[in-house]
């Protein structure tokens, strides 16, 4: 595996594996890998002939008050994992490197990014979609795969590659949990055992969601969101971002529960955490 920086370095090794005729897998991460971006690298891996897996933590994506300082990091450790899943380019650029100092340009995506984390986070998707957009330029590729966890920001960037004509397929990628239930997140490591529960109440959320949509097709919306908030509520570290059931292309919330009805959670532990999760409300 090859460790790049730069962007004239990135570019020089896509078109070189473009003009070889093979073609370019890219999963784009913040680092402190698990196995959910390593589930990511491995689905890429088999459909390319080369793995790009970029990472960078992001500041445009980030909140005044969020946690950009705190973000966990350890480069060796994920040069580490990501060689042994088969990663050919691990691109790691400076923060100077990818964002100069005259840099002037934003990409936004509208509609889709005005409400759930877009609400609660403004700026944020305008950081990812800017980002996104120059990894695909500096990358070159022909695939690009997303975890379904973050699933505005997925719905998001198929927006924006649709709108901008990016010559890039996009992969979503189901959840992977820990055994718990929980769904896997960098952020996890900032959990203390005595929060794990509280943290559990967004999966066990879905999972009541689910059972009452099962034994009634016809339940309304409010009453399963109301179940599922006291479900969350029902422990005192939790604080509800959202919990809200939407249309899964559009993001507009749904009147009735159809098979295209995905459920979408955002709760903060102890005001530290941030967690999100989701699932479709009838699948198959």
């Amino acid at each position: 595996m090859k460790l790049v920086t730069t962007p004239i370095e990135i570019q020089a090794y896509a078109h070189d594996y473009r003009a070889k005729g093979a073609t370019i897998g890219l999963v784009p991460t913040m680092g402190w890998f698990h196995e959910g971006h390593l589930s990511l690298m491995r689905k890429a891996g088999t459909m390319t002939d080369k793995l790009i897996v970029s990472l960078f933590v992001n500041p445009m994506q980030f909140g005044p008050s969020e946690d950009l300082d705190k973000y966990p990091y350890d480069l060796d450790r994920d040069c580490r994992l990501a060689e042994e899943v088969g990663v050919d380019l691990l691109y790691a650029a400076e923060k100077a490197v990818m964002y100069p100092e005259e840099f002037a340009t934003t990409v936004h995506v509208k509609g889709l990014t005005s409400g759930l984390c877009g609400g609660s986070r403004p700026g944020h998707f305008d950081g990812v979609t800017t980002v996104v957009a120059k990894l695909f330029n500096q990358t070159l590729p022909h695939i690009a795969v997303f975890g379904e966890k973050d699933f505005q920001q997925l719905a998001v960037i198929r927006k924006m590659v649709t709108d901008l004509d990016f010559p890039v397929e996009i992969i979503a990628h189901p959840i992977v949990r820990e055994e718990s239930g929980l769904a896997m997140s960098s952020r996890n490591t900032y959990l203390q055992d005595d929060e794990m529960a509280a943290a559990l109440s967004l999966s066990k959320g879905i999972a009541l969601a689910k059972d009452l949509v099962k034994s009634d097709r016809n339940v309304t919306v409010k009453l399963v969101i109301d179940g599922v908030s006291r479900n969350i509520l029902s422990h005192r570290e939790c604080e509800i971002d959202y919990v809200e059931i939407v249309d899964k292309t559009t993001l507009r919330p749904c009147t009735q529960i159809t098979t295209a009805s995905v459920l979408v959670l955002a709760v903060k532990i102890n005001k530290r955490i941030r967690l999100i999760d989701n699932s479709l409300m009838i699948e198959g």
